[in-house]
C-alpha cells in the first residue's frame, strides 16, 4: 500500500526536514502542492531537498520542474489539466467521483479519489462515498490498485483502505495539521 504525503498549500517552518524525514520513514511519494506560490519559489523548494528524494517527488504546477530536477512525474488537476509534450514521468489526477476514477484510471498511472473521509484540512469538507457504496466500486474493480484514497486519511485509517483495495492513501493534514 503506498502512503503519498501532500504539502501545506503554505510556508510550513521546517518543512525541508519534515519531508526528508517523512521520505526516510518510508513515505512512497510527496505530492507538492503549492497553488499560490511562483515557479521560482517551487524550484526553491526542490532544490533544498536532497537529490536522493527528488525521484520521490511529484509536482502539481510548473510541470517543466519535473524533467529539471528528474523528479518522478507531475499531477493534473483543475487548473493544470494537460499533459506536457514529451513528459517523461508518471501521471496522476484527482477524481471526485466513481465514474471519473472508471474513465481516468486507465489513462494514469493513479489518481486520488476524494473526499474518502471528513476532511482534516479543509472545515466542512465531508466524506462523499459511505462505506456501502465504497465496497461495491471493490467489488466493480473500480476501485484497484491504481487508485489512492484522499481526504481525512490518517494512519489508523490504512487498513481500512487496505482492506477495501485502495492503492495507498494522500494525507495532507494527518502530517501538516488542520486548516491547510
Amino acid at each position: 500500500m503506498k502512503l503519498i504525503v501532500i504539502t501545506s498549500p503554505d510556508k510550513v517552518p521546517g518543512e525541508v526536514s519534515k519531508i526528508c524525514q517523512l521520505l526516510d520513514n518510508g513515505i512512497d511519494i510527496l505530492h507538492i502542492r503549492k497553488p499560490d506560490w511562483t515557479e521560482a519559489q517551487c524550484r526553491k523548494l526542490i532544490e533544498q531537498i536532497p537529490e536522493r528524494y527528488r525521484h520521490k517527488l511529484v509536482v502539481h504546477q510548473y510541470f517543466k520542474l519535473c524533467q529539471t530536477y528528474h523528479l518522478r512525474g507531475i499531477h493534473l488537476n483543475r487548473r493544470h489539466p494537460l499533459l506536457p509534450p514529451k513528459h517523461q514521468g508518471t501521471v496522476s489526477c484527482s477524481c471526485h467521483s466513481l465514474e471519473e476514477v472508471s474513465t481516468r484510471k486507465p489513462v494514469m498511472d493513479y489518481v486520488f479519489l476524494s473526499p474518502i473521509f471528513d476532511s482534516i484540512s479543509k472545515q466542512g469538507y465531508h466524506s462523499a462515498f459511505p462505506l456501502p457504496v465504497l465496497r461495491t466500486a471493490q467489488e466493480e474493480g473500480i476501485i484497484d490498485e491504481k487508485v489512492i484514497a484522499l481526504g481525512g486519511v490518517t494512519y489508523d485509517k490504512l487498513p481500512l483502505l487496505e482492506y477495501l483495495s485502495f492503492g495507498g492513501g494522500a494525507m495532507l493534514g494527518e502530517i501538516w495539521g488542520a486548516n491547510q
